[in-house]
């Protein structure tokens, strides 16, 4: 399907989110679920601490799906991220039977650039999310973000 201007518009809400979530002091993703008229019925950013790294951005709006909305309902709403869901949340999408998801930037992306910056890469494998959820719809990455993003990361990750 690619990344429409419907879409990006909505992935410009993620990283205003991700903007929040480096101003909070946690690392810079946000994710927001659209229902299928386009109205977004939760949106999150990362709320990672030293004491619980689960706190991505995606994981809450998942959660916010399971106990709000019936799986008939989660298959038809959109998930929206500033960044390629990692593992753990891109098992979870498919989990909880969510449906399409949209991503700013790429996990490959993101990885290419902490080793450019010769920085640490995430204690997992980074896996796109089609490895992890092999039937999962997803489009993305958004070269028209890409910069910001990866100033964004840059903020967080190299100072």
């Amino acid at each position: 399907m690619g990344v429409s201007q419907v879409d990006l518009q909505r992935l410009r809400r993620c990283v205003e989110l991700a903007h929040t979530a480096l101003g909070n002091g946690h690392a810079p993703f946000g994710a927001i679920l659209v229902d299928p008229e386009g109205r977004t019925l939760h949106e999150d950013h990362n709320r990672t601490t030293d004491d619980d790294q689960t706190l991505h951005a995606e994981m809450g709006i998942i959660r916010w799906a399971v106990a709000n909305l019936a799986p008939v309902h989660r298959i038809r709403a959109t998930a929206y991220t500033s960044c390629e869901p990692c593992p753990m949340c891109a098992a979870a999408h498919a989990w909880a039977g969510l449906g399409r998801i949209v991503y700013a930037t790429s996990n490959a992306q993101l990885i290419q650039w902490l080793t450019e910056w010769r920085l640490p890469t995430p204690p997992v494998a980074m896996l796109p999310i089609t490895t992890v959820a092999p039937r999962a719809v997803a489009d993305g990455p958004a070269p028209e973000l890409e910069s910001e993003m990866k100033s964004l990361y840059e903020d967080r990750y190299r100072r």
